[in-house]
């Protein structure tokens, strides 16, 4: 892809997905009642104490994950080298792949009907970018 305004926007939108996904863990982890919609669908409710440090973890995980996004299709990110920017977004890709099959897989409805196609959707959006020459 060597169009910088859809490498842009797919950069765009994959952050703002990241985003929205560590607002949502940050609910988790604060103890918002949304267990069924989180890690499963395993637990109703509130979630115990150790997958709200997980959900609180995750939110790190997603900064970095738009940081990485952002600066490969060419922003400046100072603290992200272009090297590492291209080696994490092609691994964004795969773990976002395999995340989204597993929330399709889900007993979870929320994950298998909203989380899969946002992750499928993150998933394109960081192939696109991922794909792109920065230069």
């Amino acid at each position: 892809m060597r169009d910088p305004a859809i490498v842009r926007a797919a950069a765009v939108v994959a952050a703002v997905g990241f985003t929205a996904l560590a607002v949502f863990q940050l609910l988790l982890a604060a103890g918002a009642p949304l267990g069924e919609a989180a890690w499963g669908g395993t637990t109703e409710g509130r979630l115990p104490t150790d997958l709200r440090v997980g959900s609180a973890l995750s939110i790190v995980v997603y900064a970095v994950a738009a940081a990485l996004i952002l600066r490969r299709s060419g922003l400046p990110v100072p603290w992200v080298s272009q090297p590492v920017a291209r080696i994490g977004s092609w691994v964004l890709v795969a773990l976002l792949v395999l995340g989204a099959l597993a929330n399709f897989a889900s007993q979870s409805p929320w994950e298998r009907f909203l989380l899969g196609p946002v992750t499928l959707v993150l998933a394109g959006s960081c192939l696109v970018v991922a794909r792109a020459d920065p230069r």
